[in-house]
């Protein structure tokens, strides 16, 4: 009875922890297009190129700094893990320049779609990669999320390139990272180092032709480099909540960042939102109910 006591109160102080970083996790990743807005007259290239080397530069900083480089020298030597690496790392750029670009045009609604999208493709992608059975709450929340697209797709004349495309690169880049035993420390330098000799070449290709925006003022600069702050700080976090809390906790917070961007893009920038584009998001929300009730049910 003695030992039991403070064991409980250390595991209340984990999920206390563990919740705050999650929270802070994905207010951050809500509110990130206020950030990128302030620079949506750079070319979301541009912007991309110096997200990958200052959050390069931060992330050897902070290894330096904590655990050292010893898990990056063991991957290093293991060509298969840094092939998957590689591939994780197109996934993730190929989703920040989507994500970047849609900010950039005015259509954050677009991208908070795909990640409300991003749970049910992972139930998706689960049946399809990983032979998993779906449960039937589970088939009706993906049949409404399909349906909700598909709405989008007639409002649009088209299907909805940006938040599917944001919401697959995501899937398949959580499918991947699952299969590296990396935290997201070592597993984010390891891909923002994969993507740097590209990210590089294309930015010294802007300064030698003059099309850099890089040292046009001290403010765009400042900007520039805390794009790898807005990268690499809510990474940390979720590295914090991860190990602290149960998956289905996870589960719901995640719902926060597309809760976020979507009242950021209705009343801060008054994105339209007409009664086919409000009724597309009614059965993409009531996917994630039914979802939701599943994940409580399967905990119980």
């Amino acid at each position: 009875m003695t030992h039991s006591a403070p064991s409980h109160v250390a595991e209340r102080r984990q999920i206390r922890h563990g919740t705050l970083a999650g929270i802070g996790t994905y207010i951050i990743w809500g509110v990130v297009p206020i950030f990128f807005k302030q620079i949506d007259t750079i070319p979301a290239g541009e912007v991309i190129a110096h997200r990958v080397v200052w959050s390069l530069l931060l992330m050897a900083i902070y290894l330096w700094l904590t655990q050292g480089f010893a898990v990056v020298k063991t991957v290093l030597r293991e060509p298969r893990q840094m092939a998957r690496i590689a591939i994780a790392s197109l996934l993730v750029g190929t989703n920040w320049l989507i994500f970047v670009y849609g900010v950039n045009q005015g259509r954050i609604l677009e991208t908070s779609l795909g990640y409300f999208i991003l749970p049910l493709l992972n139930v998706a992608l689960g049946v399809m990669v990983l032979n998993e059975k779906l449960r039937r709450l589970q088939w009706l929340a993906v049949t409404l999320a399909a349906i909700g697209v598909t709405i989008e797709a007639v409002r649009v004349g088209g299907l909805p390139w940006i938040s599917l495309t944001l919401a697959a690169t995501f899937g398949f880049y959580g499918l991947m990272r699952k299969q590296l035993p990396l935290d997201s420390a070592n597993g984010l330098f390891l891909e923002t180092a994969c993507m740097t000799p590209l990210a590089l070449g294309y930015l010294f290709w802007l300064s030698f032709n003059g099309q850099s925006h890089f040292g046009a003022s001290t403010q765009v600069d400042l900007m520039l480099a805390a794009t790898g702050v807005v990268t690499a700080i809510p990474l940390l976090l979720f590295a914090i909540a991860a190990r602290r809390l149960p998956l289905s906790t996870i589960g719901f917070l995640q719902y926060l960042a597309p809760t976020i961007s979507f009242m950021i893009a209705i009343f801060l920038y008054h994105e339209p939102m007409n009664v086919h584009r409000a009724l597309g998001f009614a059965m993409i929300w009531a996917a994630l109910i039914v979802y939701s009730i599943d994940m409580l049910r399967g905990r119980r």
